[in-house]
């Protein structure tokens, strides 16, 4: 385990109470607390180097630029893309997984007839763009099935792909249920039956080492505040030699290298990508974040989380008429509901308990209606979390079954 005590010290919002007890965050999943690190860099940004970039001569916008650029570096590193200039800023793995969407389909790579293939797991912005894309070219989205202890049906996705299928989008690790998916092994795959791959790692970039010349995949989208940076930024990272060939989809400065009434002429990647002034101060918080990331090690952290998972699993097994979602290996979170109780009820009860819990369909309306449920009670887990805070959920579970019913 973590020496999460001393972690703990590195993020000041964790140390209050909430309706007078020690709060307990288990929100993880929707968003990540930041520690001082990232605050810090954040301060100093505003401080001592806020200036437009790229286009300035004067000494803070090159400091600024500077900045900017080797936080580029740092996520390249982070996720061991084949150059800095795969890493394009983004608003969040929303923000990515449109612009993929778009391009595909501006480039006319994706027309009527063909096929877009995602999965019952995936999270709303990992389904809505797709159908936009399919309203707007005549594809046709299928949906790889979802067995009964979360995983997904690869005898169905194998099937499916025998069609007409130009992208497979999916996600690492279902934000719902926690589920781990073979993503590796589903990318060889999907480009076997000549398919592009794309990858939604928002909950994978908390919890899992990310190795995209690894994984294989053409496109790979994650979130900065998943993983303890502010909210705002985040990462599309795509091949280059993808990009490349790809239209730009938003115009405006920095995509640009030559404008004429008659013509414009596009910039070299990554600005192809990057219209407009960037969330600089983001982009500078997510590096400092991965640094606090890597300094601990991912591969602890994702030990760690683990062992708080399963721990959480064994406190809550023996709740009657407790049903808990997804197969045992899960990652990040842990998902339940109870027999003839609401979930929302369950969380506000959490709530005046200083437990903080996420209830609902957690933007994943599909999963939940293949289980036959509005929504369900989630846990989610990070490497500040403790054995404490399992044992404090378990505990105001309890209570709130009891009183509740």
């Amino acid at each position: 385990m973590l020496p999460t005590e001393s972690l703990l010290a590195d993020f000041p919002i964790l140390d209050q109470s909430i309706h007078g007890r020690r709060l307990v965050y288990l929100d993880n999943a929707a968003t990540t607390q930041k520690p001082r690190t990232v605050l810090q860099a954040s301060r100093h940004y505003y401080e001592t180097l806020n200036a437009n970039i790229h286009r300035g001569t004067h000494q803070l916008a090159r400091m600024a630029t500077e900045a900017f650029e080797n936080s580029r570096q740092t996520v390249a590193a982070h996720l061991n893309a084949a150059s800095a200039d795969e890493v394009i800023f983004t608003s969040g793995t929303t923000g990515g997984i449109n612009l993929v969407a778009n391009i595909l389909a501006l480039s006319g790579r994706i027309g009527s007839g063909d096929e877009v293939l995602v999965s019952t797991l995936e999270h709303h912005s990992n389904i809505v763009p797709w159908q936009m894309l399919c309203q707007r070219t005549g594809a046709t989205l299928k949906v790889i099935p979802c067995l009964d202890d979360g995983t997904l049906d690869q005898d169905a996705f194998h099937t499916l792909l025998g069609g007409r299928v130009k992208i497979l989008a999916l996600t690492w690790i279902s934000n719902a249920f926690g589920t781990v998916n073979p993503v590796v092994e589903m990318t060889q795959a999907a480009h076997a039956a000549g398919a592009l791959v794309l990858i939604d790692a928002a909950q994978a970039i908390a919890h899992l080492p990310i190795d995209v010349r690894g994984l294989g995949a053409d496109f790979l989208a994650f979130s900065g505040h998943k993983v303890y940076a502010p909210t705002g930024i985040g990462v599309l990272w795509g091949r280059a030699s993808l990009l490349n060939d790809l239209p730009p989809w938003q115009g405006g400065g920095e995509m640009i290298r030559e404008v004429t009434f008659d013509h414009t002429t596009y910039n070299d990647l990554p600005f192809k990508y990057e219209a407009g002034t960037p969330n600089i101060e983001g982009a500078i918080t997510l590096a400092a974040a991965l640094d606090y990331v890597n300094g601990i090690g991912i591969d602890a952290i994702h030990a760690h989380e683990n062992e708080l998972i399963r721990s959480a699993a064994v406190a809550l097994a023996g709740i009657a008429g407790i049903r808990l979602f997804g197969p045992a290996g899960r990652a990040g979170s842990l998902s339940y509901a109870i027999e003839g109780l609401h979930h929302y009820d369950i969380g506000t009860m959490l709530d005046h308990m200083g437990v903080a819990v996420r209830t609902g369909h957690h933007c994943c309306q599909p999963l939940m209606a293949r289980f036959g449920m509005t929504g369900t009670v989630r846990a989610s887990f990070a490497l500040y979390n403790t054995l404490q805070d399992v044992e404090t959920f378990a505990t105001a579970t309890q209570k709130a079954v009891a009183m509740l019913r």
